[in-house]
């Protein structure tokens, strides 16, 4: 935001914060998860299905570096997948990542 006068968080936490707004972050979303063995995995082809652990409607978890924020739905916006915020996570779970 240009106006500091407008940005709550500034105002609560001082403009020495406004630094942290340019810090970039990994935001993700994890609609469902499944485990199976290798032979199973080497067997998929495409149009195979791959059973999650979710039902539809359930929340999907959001992430953002890997630390669980908060819960939402899916959602379309224009042609692509979007995400509403449902639920704020209070004390996140980290997840690990292999990269």
């Amino acid at each position: 935001m240009a106006d500091k006068e407008k940005d709550p968080f500034a105002v609560r936490h001082g403009s020495e914060i406004g630094a942290a707004y340019d810090v970039p972050v990994r935001v993700s979303t994890v609609i469902g998860k499944s485990q199976i063995q290798v032979a199973q995995l080497m067997r998929l082809t495409r149009g195979a299905v791959l059973e999650l652990d979710r039902r539809v409607g359930e929340p999907v978890d959001i992430y953002v570096n890997n630390r669980l924020v908060a819960r939402g739905e899916l959602v379309v916006v224009d042609d692509n997948l979007g995400v509403t915020i449902t639920e704020v996570v209070k004390t996140g779970t980290i997840i690990e990542t292999h990269h």
